[in-house]
């Protein structure tokens, strides 16, 4: 881990400290920290944090203050584990504490709980507190990992292009378009695709590469994408943004065609 998420990590754990002794048994830094792909400026700290406990109504809004006291950014975000979720490790959405995007949630369900996240964690979690990940007896469902990524692939990714035809259809082609948002849909779904089809996990960075692989005809918008990441002087524009949506399609197509099955 670099100097910033080394910092960021025990600022966190100080706090949670001094003001919930004994509460955080174990944290767990996964995403892109742990894939070796973290981009200043670009990458959040993921994390995954057992707790000591399940949390009462003054724990979370004792966590609540932790958390908003935490520097905007990069974003501290985790899931909250209490002991009988980290022995079953629940892959369906259900409602934990959780921050997103630095924002300290308990009321909603959490998107982060997917067996992609329990896949990072086997796989490449750095542990800051706690046992070896080894030990945690982390558990990853190949079936339910294929379910995931496939609907997903479909009920968000898909979903949140369909719309960009008639969006875009009043919208000059070199219009200007926010390099994050082009980035997000060109490299987000390669993610899923590489795992269903080689059972592991990659970067975004890496994601590009892979996307280039498999469908030549968006290497140089993937390229542009993962130069953008990591600071590069990469403009792009409403027929980028189009182009982001068809290749959307066009990975989520192949990847119900080969592994839907």
């Amino acid at each position: 881990m670099n100097v910033v998420i080394e910092e960021l990590t025990r600022r966190y754990l100080y706090a949670v400290d001094r003001t919930l002794p004994g509460y955080v048994r174990a944290l767990y830094v996964v995403g892109s920290a742990a894939l070796s792909a973290w981009q200043p400026g670009a990458s959040d700290v993921d994390t995954v944090i057992l707790t000591s406990r399940a949390p009462a109504r003054d724990d979370l809004a004792r966590l609540a203050r932790i958390h908003a006291g935490m520097p905007p950014s990069p974003h501290f975000d985790g899931v909250y584990l209490e002991p009988a979720l980290a022995r079953s490790w629940p892959a369906d959405g259900r409602a934990v504490p959780f921050v997103v995007d630095g924002e300290f949630r308990t009321d909603a369900p959490c998107g982060e709980l997917t067996p992609v996240l329990w896949l990072t964690l086997q796989r490449h979690g750095i542990p800051v507190r706690g046992p070896a990940v080894a030990d945690l007896g982390v558990r990853v469902d190949p079936e339910q990992l294929r379910r995931y990524n496939l609907d997903n692939l479909r009920d968000y990714w898909q979903s949140s292009v369909a719309a960009f035809p008639t969006e875009l259809a009043g919208v000059a082609p070199a219009t200007a378009m926010d390099g994050g948002i082009v980035s997000w849909f060109v490299l987000g779904p390669a993610r899923l695709h590489y795992t269903l089809a080689h059972g592991g996990i990659i970067s975004k960075a890496a994601a590009g590469e892979y996307l280039a692989r498999l469908l030549p005809e968006y290497a140089g918008l993937a390229r542009r994408a993962v130069r953008w990441r990591a600071g590069g002087a990469e403009r792009f524009t409403a027929a980028d943004l189009l182009d982001a949506g068809q290749s959307v399609n066009a990975v989520a197509n192949d990847a119900w065609r080969r592994f839907g099955n």
